[in-house]
């Protein structure tokens, strides 16, 4: 009897290391009542990031249509910024580098210096990154629409005079998966940080592109 419950204890362990948490879906969730087959049954709808229009290096309208199906991954900078960018855009290399050749991932970056960062501008912040446009996407709108935005990805972005630079902003990564559904945020000046997104990366990739 014991050297069953000891065998029952150890494969409860086991499973419980071998096992996964599920990535969270980061927001607010609704409950949504419908009849099915003559039954009320309860859906939950969680939260997704909205319709979006804007313009990228290559002065083409980028839309939330180009990530259908997609992976991918959010920040928010700015080209002059004199703090964390340079830290946050060498993470995002990191990124962009190790899934060069998956067709299921791509990047976003929104400048929040709507006034400065043109396309032009952009595109030559781009060709020092020596980045494909097609994968990752620097991204420019009016301030309203990447502000905005912005709080969808859970994002804090905003003009301060005493900021240097005169815009706040956070590094975060923002992980997106092929739903639309936000999974992770992480902190891109660190790269322990963007080590376990990458790891997070892997996991969603393998359970959402079969």
């Amino acid at each position: 009897m014991k050297y069953g419950l000891i065998v029952l204890c150890i494969s409860l362990v086991f499973l419980g290391c071998t096992q996964e948490e599920e990535l969270p879906i980061y927001g607010n969730r609704d409950y949504v009542k419908k009849e099915v087959n003559g039954k009320t049954v309860v859906d939950t709808v969680f939260h997704k990031i909205p319709p979006f229009s804007f313009t990228n290096q290559d002065s083409l309208v980028i839309t939330e249509a180009l990530f259908k199906d997609k992976l991918y991954i959010s920040d928010f900078f700015f080209t002059s910024c004199p703090t964390i960018c340079p830290k946050v855009k060498a993470q995002m290399l990191r990124i962009y580098e190790k899934y060069a050749d998956n067709p299921n991932v791509l990047l976003i970056s929104h400048s929040i210096d709507t006034k400065y960062d043109t396309p032009a501008v952009l595109k030559k912040f781009a060709d020092k990154l020596d980045i494909d446009s097609k994968r990752w996407h620097l991204v420019t709108g009016t301030k309203d629409d990447i502000y905005g935005i912005a709080k969808q990805y859970f994002i804090a972005a905003a003009e301060d005079p005493n900021s240097p630079g005169g815009y706040t902003h956070s590094g975060g990564l923002v992980l997106i998966d092929k739903r639309k559904h936000v999974r992770g945020v992480y902190d891109g000046t660190e790269p322990d940080e963007v080590t376990t997104l990458l790891k997070d990366m892997d996991r969603v990739l393998a359970k959402q592109f079969k």
